[in-house]
């Protein structure tokens, strides 16, 4: 039994067999905006200076 599949996710899978040759175009618009390079360094350093959150975001008691 197939499930659900929706009007845009059915067009971009025959649009994309259609067009094989944008599976490297995909590709590099993930790396541009997804696939980065980790550092420990700098995620313990946001860690680190994140503000803990208020109970309610618009008190404005301090």
């Amino acid at each position: 039994m197939a499930g659900y599949e929706s009007e845009h996710t059915k067009f971009m899978r025959e649009w994309m067999e259609k067009h094989p040759e944008e599976r490297e175009e995909q590709k590099k618009g993930r790396a541009l905006w997804w696939d980065k390079p980790q550092d420990a360094e700098t995620t313990r350093q946001y860690a680190e200076g994140q503000v803990p959150a208020k109970a309610y975001p618009y008190s404005t008691e301090a």
